[in-house]
Order: structure tokens, then C-alpha cells, then sequence
């Protein structure tokens, strides 16, 4: 599954044209490297979010074409999650 839709199903970004923007502004690694939109996502990669004041790594636990809000926290398990003060 590509990476900008990975984001938007596992609700770790509300909308799949952010999370496009986003991969596009090099805020967003995959297993250490720079991902884009595009990037291939499978369960065991580790993600890791620059989201301005937050960081966030995750690793994929699963890769589902659809899911439920209230199952989005299943699909990936959260290993560090700072906020920065600047």
C-alpha cells in the first residue's frame, strides 16, 4: 500500500492530500529513509512522523485498504511519540 494512503487509513493524518503534502516536504521517513507519496508500506516498516513540534515513530502492524475509526490505532504500534519545545 502506498505510504500517503497508509497514513490517511491508520488516521496518523486526517486527510490522504496532507499526508501527500507531507511525504512531498520530506517530513516523513520509512525504515530510515526519506519516503514519497508513492513509497511502498508493509507490515513490519517503521514510519517516523515529523509533524512540527511532534515526533512519532510507528511500526506497521497491518495494511488494510479500508478501516474503521475505531480500529485505525490497530494498524500500527506507536514507539516513541515527543513533543518538542522550540
Amino acid at each position: 500500500m502506498r505510504i500517503d494512503k497508509y497514513l490517511k487509513v491508520s488516521r496518523l493524518i486526517k486527510r490522504r492530500t496532507v499526508a501527500k503534502e507531507i511525504c512531498e516536504g520530506e517530513k516523513i521517513n520509512l525504515n530510515g529513509k526519506t519516503a514519497k507519496p508513492s513509497a511502498e508500506v508493509k507490515a513490519g516498516d517503521v514510519l517516523t512522523l515529523n509533524l512540527g513540534k511532534r515526533i512519532m515513530e510507528v511500526k506497521v502492524v497491518a495494511t488494510p485498504n479500508l478501516a474503521r475509526a475505531d480500529e485505525a490505532h490497530l494498524l500500527y504500534e506507536v514507539l516513541r511519540d515527543e513533543k518538542r519545545s522550540e
